[in-house]
């Protein structure tokens, strides 16, 4: 796992993310819609993205909840895939 700032890009736009996301084979994961929508409207089939409905969770709780979605959801994301979670579901929709 990799935090944008790591990689220079604390400032980039939502759509520079989704390239680093495509270009390096990476799952992009955010807290907002934003990304989920940018993928639709321009007709993406990649980066696979996870929105997580989930506020303030830190370190293990955050690691625990990813390794879990993981898990459940590892064929479609390497696919390509738009995945929500909240506390209650983890729903899928393919991209392809």
């Amino acid at each position: 796992m990799v935090h944008v700032g790591e990689v220079g890009l604390n400032n980039a736009k939502d759509m520079e993310i989704l390239q680093f996301g495509y270009l390096h084979e990476r799952v992009v994961v955010t807290l907002g819609a934003d990304f989920h929508a940018l993928l639709m409207v321009n007709k993406l089939k990649s980066p696979s993205v996870v929105r997580l409905c989930l506020e303030g969770l830190k370190g293990e709780e955050l690691a625990g909840v990813l390794e879990k979605i993981w898990k459940e959801v590892s064929d479609d994301l390497a696919q390509g895939a738009m995945v929500t979670v909240d506390r209650k579901t983890i729903r899928v929709h393919r991209l392809r």
